[in-house]
């Protein structure tokens, strides 16, 4: 493993609102976390909200301005890298003291870290020219964590005139989040998740800073979220063949992971990585060729050397042990630990009575929903204000939100011009629809369930961010959707920044009593429960189809398992006690995933529709 200047670890993108004032909070301490910059109106609040604070001129960007949503996205990233350089600015120019932010930074270094060792060295001197060198030294070594931004590719929707007309496509929503990126001042990442996009990745070969400089830099950098090795080649190349440089790999668990769930054919985590680790040297080779052969057709500057491919992983890691061994046996770059997170105050924004569910949550409360108009698995928090809020309205005949900020607007079955699912609109005219229909009872209010599910998680997934500010929320909405990963359901109470690195770097453990079971057994038990819906599904869908993707599911599940049967020796920080266990966990899985009858489509099989199960080991 190589030793990271200042952290191996991130923070990732959380919701809409819960990191998108976060680098103002860690940055200047050198961790990097990740603003999603969808919401351009909480953007320009927030950027209200923080000049009013600091004495800035605030000069509002207004919806009806041209090109406002890039403008606004542009103003706030000035914004925040104008702030990080001015705490990092007063942080060295603070004395080694007790208490202030410049001792801070030192203390939360990796205990390898070369740095952390030499403040150490420092602190143990005698005043005199030595320590005034020392102390010199680690100021001028001082550097700000990342500025990165995040753009989830499915979130592109057309936007239109006053008079109904449909906008160009430049003024779409992904679109224009990355002209506002790209347009700031920031030296950092956009982050592509949810997806390939061609429209808006083509669309990076429109701005100079996503290429290389004469000395090889690149201003603006490339990030893609992935699920698999494959997707990150297909990915990777496409980038490249226009002279694009993807400079990191983001892989993340498809289950174990909070927001949006991305579920895979039933493949693993650390199979994934394995392949990732095996191959990565030959892709970075593959890709370096195809972009180099792309700026010599554009007759721009080339690489004069390969640049790095970086390799990062999130989801579901809770331990030191953990991050340690993702870093040393996988090789990767950089650990994201998200979730637990939102329980840490000094980092991200969380409401006072969210904070107060989250700290005291069991683990049924952490659940996969439907409650994503985007019609993709969402992870969610049972009996949240938002799911409150949601229930409220169905009992009072209203359900259905106001669909004030129309980003999830794709649902054209009622109407010419998109409407969004979780919509007042859509879920009055399909309920109507569904009424009239030959359905029992029951099956009409089954059917009626799944539609009212939806979630305005537009306005939700912001609202805390207002709360937590004393700011007046958006049309008096103040229900908080909030999309915590199930490993939260390990962690419980609230915590310092300090105490939940110190718990990353082993210094500190802050996990609860619950018995918890490694992040790769907890990610396959997610995986056997999705199959298990999946093939309780398949008793209605009832076609060849779904039967030969259940059947893949389960047939790379139990390839994985063979994997992680060869693993538990690896993990050498681990108690002999832990391998043993983690090995007993695996063979029960193993057996109960063995005993598991999938549905059979043939039409001879009169029993076509019986799925025949075992008990759970």
């Amino acid at each position: 493993m190589s030793i990271p200047s200042t952290h191996s670890f991130h923070i990732p993108v959380m919701g809409l609102a819960f990191t998108v004032d976060t680098p103002l909070k860690v940055a200047r301490f050198g961790i990097s976390s990740v603003v999603s910059i969808v919401v351009d109106n909480l953007l320009e609040d927030m950027r209200k909200f923080y000049c009013l604070q600091k004495n800035e001129n605030y000069i509002p960007i207004d919806e009806g301005e041209d090109d406002f949503r890039a403008r606004r996205i542009t103003a706030y990233l000035n914004l925040l890298n104008r702030m990080v350089a001015k705490q990092l600015d007063e942080l060295k120019a603070q004395s080694f003291e007790n208490g202030t932010d410049i001792v801070k930074y030192f203390e939360l270094l990796p205990p390898a870290s070369p740095l952390r060792n030499i403040y150490h060295r420092m602190t143990g001197l005698q005043e005199g020219e030595e320590k005034k060198s020392l102390q010199q030294m680690l100021r001028n070594k001082i550097t700000a964590g990342s500025i990165d931004v995040n753009i989830m590719t499915k979130c592109d929707k057309v936007n239109y005139t006053k008079t109904g007309e449909p906008l160009p496509a430049e003024y779409n929503d992904a679109m224009a989040s990355l002209r506002g990126f790209a347009n700031s001042q920031l030296h950092s990442s956009v982050i592509f998740s949810a997806g390939l996009n061609p429209r808006l990745y083509s669309y990076c070969e429109t701005f100079h800073h996503f290429f290389p400089d004469e000395k090889g830099n690149i201003k603006k950098k490339i990030i893609l979220k992935v699920s698999d090795y494959r997707s990150a080649l297909i990915q990777g190349k496409f980038f490249a063949q226009k002279g694009l440089w993807v400079s990191e790999f983001r892989v993340e668990s498809g289950l174990n992971c909070g927001g949006h769930a991305f579920a895979t054919d039933g493949y693993l985590l650390a199979p994934i990585l394995e392949e990732f680790k095996q191959k990565r040297e030959e892709m970075a080779a593959e890709l370096f060729a195809v972009c180099n052969a792309a700026l010599l057709k554009k007759e721009a500057c080339i690489y004069l050397q390969q640049p790095e491919i970086k390799i990062s992983v999130q989801g579901g890691i809770g331990t030191a042990n953990e991050n340690n061994f993702l870093l040393d046996y996988y090789n990767v770059n950089s650990t994201g630990w998200g979730s637990p997170f939102l329980l840490v105050p000094e980092a991200t924004n969380v409401d006072d009575d969210t904070l107060r569910q989250l700290a005291s949550a069991k683990k049924e409360d952490y659940y996969l929903s439907n409650a994503s108009p985007l019609g993709v698995p969402f992870n969610n928090l049972r009996n949240s204000s938002a799911d409150e809020d949601r229930i409220s309205k169905i009992k009072n005949a209203r359900p259905g939100s106001a669909c004030y900020n129309k980003y999830l607007t794709f649902n054209t079955e009622f109407t010419e011009k998109p409407i969004c699912t979780a919509s007042r609109q859509y879920q009055h005219l399909k309920i109507a629809q569904l009424s009239e229909q030959p359905f029992s009872s029951g099956m009409l209010a089954a059917e009626i369930e799944k539609v009212t599910e939806k979630e305005c998680i537009c306005t939700g997934l912001c609202t805390a961010a207002f709360l937590k500010n004393g700011l007046p929320t958006p049309h008096k909405e103040t229900a908080v959707s909030i999309c915590p990963g199930p490993n939260l359901a390990y962690f419980s109470g609230t915590f310092s920044l300090k105490e939940m690195i110190d718990h990353i770097y082993g210094r500190k453990n802050i996990l609860n009593s619950l018995y918890r079971s490694n992040m790769f057994i907890n990610e396959l038990n997610l995986y056997v429960d999705y199959l298990k819906k999946e093939i309780s599904n398949s008793i209605h869908i009832n076609t060849a189809k779904q039967s030969k993707y259940v059947k893949k599911f389960k047939d790379n599940l139990l390839s994985g398992i063979e994997y992680y049967k060869t693993l538990a020796d690896k993990m050498i920080r681990e108690t002999e006690q832990y391998r043993k266990k983690f090995n007993e966990e695996l063979s029960n899985i193993e057996v109960y995933l063995s005993n598991l009858h999938l549905p059979d489509y043939s039409e001879n099989n009169s029993n076509s529709s019986r799925i025949s199960t075992v008990a759970e080991s």
